[in-house]
């Protein structure tokens, strides 16, 4: 007879599955850092910009959210074109809008939270620097 998996909810070790999770999750961004140059350009940019809302004391709160929105698209658009790749290994254009889509999501936020950020860094930096 078939063994029946343990309901969820029920497993006897659920830290288990948590961990496993964080492991898997560890490993999506490894393969994104490794793998996806703008990956890594965003966190540069991400981190220039902690750095700059510390200095100029803005509102970090702020900071933090436009960077997790920009690099959790950036994250999905990786995981989609992943798929994309996988599902259609060649030319498909339905395959290149679902890319070029994604792609001009991530382009969108990250112009906004640009946008968002001179209007938190601007006025300060004016104050600051004397100008």
């Amino acid at each position: 007879m078939a063994r029946v998996p343990p309901r969820p909810g029920t497993d006897p070790l659920p830290l288990r599955g948590v961990q496993a999770s964080f492991s898997y999750a560890l490993s999506g961004l490894r393969f994104a850092w490794r793998s996806q140059r703008n990956f890594r350009l965003e966190v540069y940019i991400a981190a220039l910009a902690l750095a700059l809302a510390l200095w100029l004391q803005v509102n970090l709160v702020e900071v933090l959210l436009l960077i997790a929105l920009v690099l959790g698209l950036e994250l999905g658009n990786t995981a989609l074109e992943a798929v994309v790749d996988l599902a259609s290994p060649g030319f498909h254009p339905l395959a290149k809008a679902a890319k070029d889509v994604a792609a001009a999501g991530v382009l969108v936020v990250s112009l906004i939270a640009v946008l968002i950020g001179i209007i938190l860094f601007l006025p300060r930096l004016v104050r600051v620097l004397g100008l």
